[in-house]
């Protein structure tokens, strides 16, 4: 084929229609439409955004008299209000904790001695032994304490044989 040939054939005769090219052609799936979608201005006077200026009122400076504040009603989320109850229990469960040891008695002070005697120490004595032997019922650690307050007894090697102690008693 020549270019002439080709020239000729893309040039339309006089009075023809224009040749228009046409995309190809697609293949329809059934039950489908091929109506084409309507489409909407999307500007215009329309559409345009309107501003309009918030008036203003004069308000003098400074907490008007006449004015009511509301109050604000307390809002609490799903997590403030499981801290709400987890410190309200604890709280709670603390105070329970405190009343019941004090009912047993392990909150109690120091026992609190009424009158001294004095006691010699012996061979092999130790202050623990001296306070055990002498009220068997209070606590131990207390009454050497106690005992070594009363004889200024700095350290247990400070006790010899012999020697006479003030030993308080319950």
């Amino acid at each position: 084929m020549s270019t002439t040939a080709l020239a000729t054939a893309a040039t339309p005769e006089a009075g023809a229609p224009p040749v228009v090219p046409v995309a190809p052609r697609r293949h329809r799936i059934a039950g489908t439409t091929t109506d084409r979608l309507t489409v909407r201005a999307c500007a215009g006077p329309d559409l345009e955004p309107r501003v309009q200026p918030t008036p203003r009122v004069h308000q003098p400076a400074g907490r008007r008299q006449d004015a009511e504040i509301e109050p604000s009603a307390l809002q609490l989320t799903r997590r403030g209000r499981a801290v709400l109850t987890t410190l309200s229990v604890l709280i709670f469960g603390a105070a329970i904790a405190v009343l019941g040891l004090r009912v047993a008695g392990a909150l109690e002070p120091e026992p609190q001695f009424t009158r001294t005697v004095q006691v010699q120490v012996g061979a092999g004595d130790t202050l623990w032994s001296i306070a055990q032997s002498t009220n068997p019922s209070s606590n131990t650690a207390a009454v050497v304490e106690q005992i070594a307050d009363l004889n200024n007894l700095r350290t247990a090697a400070d006790v010899v044989p012999g020697q006479t102690l003030e030993v308080p008693l319950r």
